[in-house]
């Protein structure tokens, strides 16, 4: 049996609206509680694989995904209670807007927070507003009695005179105010390329120090204390088909990197490759994962392990297991293109794919089909494109709301392939 008993704290870090800087703060305050000596086990509402390398980066452990469209509210609870027993600070980091999800709020960080029973602490972006925030603010405390919010975190804050208009908000509204950031040109994120870019990392203990001097993190634990009628919980049996199997899996920093700890953990044993540099032996192994990432970013590496590629497509047309997700199908495809010219890759899939700069379009959102007679669900989230006309599908993916979209899915012998980044494999 599972519970949370051993945790002294948890909350989740949501904000208004995306861009007010709640994955800076909460990054800020996972190392600044880690570097205190806290035990923090990081969280990540949503599918998003980056933020989760930064949690991991600072507290020294892998960050978990929730989401309530992938998997079931009991599921993500047991996840919440397995990789958060021995902790003794859980960091939950919203995405969005506190109540944005695939329709209305059902997916959202605020539905994370009551499947958790746990506070919200909300950043604000405060930089061109004072008073305004009050409304704003009693709107999100009292939209929804069922989500606690503990307090606000007020970013970007421009001078003295206005911290003491924002404290004035908290004072009137009745709600706790747990700091207010000062406004720092180099602790925003940089532009994204899908996300934050792995070489803009904000320097850490410039973050933490400004973070000690502003925000009364020891008031933030205190009161984030979990309720005391949260349910014992134990471990589902998961729909994945990944327990027991031996997996080979493709991983560098960049381009096969997008994996969820959870998968990982599933497998009876891993064993990790590079692409780049590695030819690849498949004795003992049941499966060939390919994970997604940014092979197009690192096309002359990849082309010059012709004997990596070579081995690839021998073991898939033995007959070999793959799963290839996004990045890793178009590693399995003919060849990409790219404004360099045209690279090579495996030619397990006779498909051409286009990162050429004329050629982006970016495709997002949930994704679930049904293969097998198993439903499989995941997300998908990139700006390459097939070349010339979408190749046809081997069974039709749906959206989060149920409507057809044109994302295929390739079965080729034992190959499974797809743009979309699979939950469970």
């Amino acid at each position: 049996m599972l519970t949370f008993a051993s945790m002294k704290t948890a909350f989740l870090i949501a904000a208004p609206t995306s861009g007010s800087g709640k994955t800076t703060i909460a990054r800020g305050l996972m190392a600044l509680l880690t570097q205190r000596g806290y035990k923090v086990q990081p969280f990540k509402c949503g599918p998003d694989y980056i933020d989760t390398k930064f949690h991991a980066a600072v507290c020294g452990r892998p960050s978990i995904n929730l989401d309530t469209f992938m998997a079931t509210e009991q599921h993500v609870s047991e996840l919440f209670a397995r990789y958060g027993q021995d902790a003794d600070v859980c960091v939950v980091e919203g995405m969005m807007g506190l109540f944005d999800g695939f329709d209305r709020d059902c997916g959202s960080s605020a539905e994370i927070a009551r499947a958790l029973d746990i506070p919200v602490v909300l950043v604000v972006d405060a930089k061109s507003a004072a008073y305004s925030m009050a409304p704003l603010l009693q709107g999100f405390v009292n939209f929804r009695k069922d989500i606690r919010i503990a307090g606000v975190i007020y970013n970007r804050v421009g001078s003295e005179r206005h911290r003491q208009l924002l404290q004035q908000v908290s004072d009137d509204l009745g709600i706790r105010c747990f700091g207010f950031v000062p406004k720092r040109a180099e602790l925003e994120q940089g532009s994204r390329y899908l996300g934050l870019d792995f070489s803009t990392k904000v320097d850490s203990t410039a973050l933490v120090r400004l973070l000690e001097q502003h925000v009364d993190w020891q008031a933030l634990l205190t009161l984030s204390v979990r309720s005391p009628r949260t349910p014992r919980l134990k471990p589902s049996d998961s729909s994945s088909e990944t327990f027991g199997l031996r997996a080979l899996i493709a991983r560098n920093d960049d381009a096969f990197s997008f994996l969820y700890q959870e998968t990982l953990d599933a497998f009876q044993s891993v064993r990790f490759f590079n692409p780049e540099q590695d030819v690849p032996s498949f004795q003992d192994v049941d499966l060939l994962y390919l994970p997604g990432g940014y092979p197009e970013k690192h096309l002359e590496p990849l082309v010059s392990n012709a004997a990596c590629r070579q081995a690839i497509k021998t073991f898939a047309e033995q007959g070999g297991r793959i799963v290839a997700e996004c990045g890793g199908m178009m590693y399995l495809c003919q060849s990409i293109v790219s404004d360099a010219g045209t690279f090579p890759m495996c030619g397990v899939l006779p498909y051409t794919i286009t990162a050429r700069t004329s050629d982006r379009k970016l495709t997002l959102g949930y994704r679930r089909f049904v293969l097998n007679g198993r439903e499989l669900r995941g997300h998908e989230f990139h700006y390459t494109q097939f070349l010339g006309d979408v190749p046809q599908s081997h069974c039709q993916v749906y959206n989060a709301q149920g409507t057809p979209v044109p994302t295929p899915v390739f079965c080729y012998k034992n190959v499974l392939a797809s743009y979309t980044h699979l939950y469970t494999i």
